[in-house]
């Protein structure tokens, strides 16, 4: 199991990560062709200097659309990111978002003859759907080439399908964190709890203070597979964590039913949830996060779970990360607390140089630099200099990311056939929803979830 645990801003790794194993930065690469003829070291920070280590081709007129699920913050930060590489190559590039189904919205553009030249897939499971439906075009030798220059091999394979190259995972995350307002903890007289049963205690303690204790986006089901999954994975261990993930053991199996019940000590006391059930039902991920640290003491919450990306969000609400937010692992429900990792792959729909170049872009130090300046993001690419990120926080959670090398375990529902693990109001999670309406019923939602697993697993 990839285990995190404190570092300045309450992240680090002990006893399997080493933060001393920190991401290096990189040379200058000799690949020929380039339209780039300076390499420039980047200064700590936001600096607007880029460091050149990929050599990208003249791509001058050439148009290159771009869809992914990114929104507001993440969407500006990305388009900085396509920005940079217009700047590089000449290419006019265009960013559509997708929605949370691109399964639906790639397969409608498809079809329509139309499909985007490169998109970026938040789930393995889809990635090995559109390449099975002969959607992907293989990645080039040059895309390859920083692939292994700067990434493990576990993010590569995650990346392919039967033996070929087809992703470059530019944006990872660390699904097991739990944001906190340092204004409620210090006035409700409560510290970092370690393990859930003093989760529960401190979440109890919170709410007779008399602020809602845990801030839930239930509205994105995926959320709710997020509590899932590290509680299963610390529960259950990482042999049944892949049992599961690949639908070799059943939804009905007892260890689902312990993570299930142990969930349901949270969600099963409404006035542990920030508007309780129904409210919490009703709440987005960006509302999750900003009802969390808006309003110093009197917000609406004094914690929040999800990964490293709520950063973003967080800093909108001009609370400051590491004095008015700060953060702990998720809290050890068995042996250790979990690591879940997630992240979003680029493919190519098009052939053609451009989409190739982009890719070969991702998959470089280069643009990597350009988002991890903007905050709200990491990334497993281990040349990216730690300096790039604006704070402790994210440089601790990226060192460990990148030291964690092959050892980490993927987003259960992101590996799962979209069907089941990516598609709004259906599969899980529909499921999910539905047992945050009633946690109390832990075998029918086993049922169900058994049931939607059996038939994606089958199509």
């Amino acid at each position: 199991m990839h285990i995190a645990t404190r570092s300045t801003l309450a992240l680090a790794t002990a006893g399997l990560l080493a933060l001393s194993a920190a991401a290096c930065s990189s040379d200058s690469s000799d690949d020929k062709g380039s339209s780039d003829a300076k390499s420039s070291k980047p200064a700590p920070g936001n600096s607007d200097v880029i460091t050149h280590t990929v050599q990208l081709p003249k791509l001058n007129g050439q148009k290159l659309k771009v869809t992914a699920v990114w929104t507001g913050a993440e969407q500006k930060s990305f388009t900085k990111v396509l920005d940079e590489f217009a700047k590089r190559t000449g290419a006019e590039v265009s960013y559509v978002p997708s929605g949370d189904d691109m399964s639906a919205f790639v397969g409608s553009k498809v079809a329509g003859g139309n499909p985007p030249d490169v998109a970026m897939l938040q789930q393995p499971g889809a990635l090995r759907e559109f390449a099975q439906k002969g959607w992907l075009k293989p990645l080039s030798s040059d895309v390859t080439a920083q692939l292994n220059k700067n990434f493990a091999k576990g993010w590569q394979d995650l990346g392919s399908y039967e033996g070929k190259q087809y992703g470059v995972y530019f944006k990872a995350s660390n699904k097991s964190l739990i944001w906190y307002n340092t204004k409620v903890f210090e006035a409700a007289g409560v510290k970092e709890p370690k393990t859930w049963p003093e989760f529960l205690r401190t979440a109890q303690a919170i709410a007779d203070y008399g602020v809602s204790p845990v801030s839930v986006g239930g509205a994105d089901g995926w959320t709710l597979t997020d509590w899932f999954e590290n509680i299963y994975l610390s529960q259950a261990g990482r042999d049944k964590y892949d049992q599961l993930t690949q639908h070799k053991i059943k939804w009905t199996d007892p260890s689902v039913k312990d993570a299930l019940t142990a969930l349901g000590q949270l969600f099963g006391k409404k006035e542990l949830l920030a508007g309780g059930n129904d409210g919490a039902l009703q709440t987005q991920f960006p509302t999750s996060v900003t009802q969390t640290f808006s309003g110093g003491q009197k917000a609406k919450a004094a914690m929040v779970f999800e990964g490293d990306f709520a950063a973003a969000n967080i800093t909108g609400t001009k609370a400051e990360i590491g004095t008015d937010a700060k953060v702990f692992p998720f809290p050890a429900v068995g042996a250790g607390s979990p690591v879940v990792t997630g992240g979003d792959v680029g493919v190519a729909l098009k052939d053609g140089q451009a989409a190739q170049a982009l890719l070969t872009f991702l998959a470089s130090s280069d643009a990597a630099q350009v988002w991890a300046r903007q905050g709200g993001f990491v990334s497993a690419n281990k040349n990216l200099d730690p300096a790039a990120y604006p704070d402790d926080s994210l440089r601790s959670i990226a060192k460990a990311v990148v030291a964690a090398g092959d050892d980490f375990r993927f987003d259960m529902s992101d590996q799962a056939p979209a069907a089941f693990g990516a598609k709004p109001g259906q599969g899980e999670w529909k499921d999910l929803q539905d047992f945050l309406r009633n946690p109390g019923d832990v075998a029918g939602t086993q049922q169900q979830l058994e049931s939607d697993a059996a038939k994606a697993f089958k199509s």
